[in-house]
């Protein structure tokens, strides 16, 4: 029902429409495939290195909060402590209590996990440059499809 709402809202997809979504879904794809294969490389899962980045992104000081992960994830909050005991049992995270809350748990990156996650970074860095500007180009056909910056 919703979804005939927004297509309805929208009006009718064109050839035009398909091809843009379908070239943005494809350069996303394509650099979450990179992600993928360069976070095998090393030895991780893919969402094994994004709950490391999610830690490093999130961390105000004290490291985020398995809650504060998983809803970052979009996980489970079981998922999330899964994922977490295995990176600790790898040496790559460690959990911490909170300052504040004694009960609050705080997952926070180890050295060891700081240098993996710096390796991933540089080498998403440097396909971002190389990728980037088609995914940009990408989002920009398919945002004027939509008529979005239009004035």
């Amino acid at each position: 029902m919703l979804r005939e709402k927004v297509v309805s809202s929208i009006g009718d997809l064109t050839r035009a429409d398909y091809q843009c979504l379908g070239e943005f879904r494809r350069r996303i794809r394509r650099f979450l495939h990179f992600s993928e294969e360069v976070a095998r490389a090393e030895g991780l899962e893919p969402q094994q290195h994004q709950l490391m980045l999610a830690v490093r992104s999130l961390d105000g000081g004290e490291g985020p909060t398995v809650g504060e992960l998983a809803e970052h994830l979009l996980l489970r909050h079981h998922s999330a402590v899964g994922l977490i005991d295995r990176l600790a049992e790898r040496g790559f995270v460690e959990r911490a209590r909170g300052a504040d809350d004694r009960r609050q748990v705080r997952i926070q990156l180890t050295p060891k996990g700081e240098q993996k996650l710096k390796r991933l970074s540089e080498a998403h860095r440097a396909e971002l440059r190389e990728s980037g500007p088609e995914l940009v180009e990408a989002l920009r056909g398919l945002l004027g499809q939509l008529g979005v910056g239009e004035r």
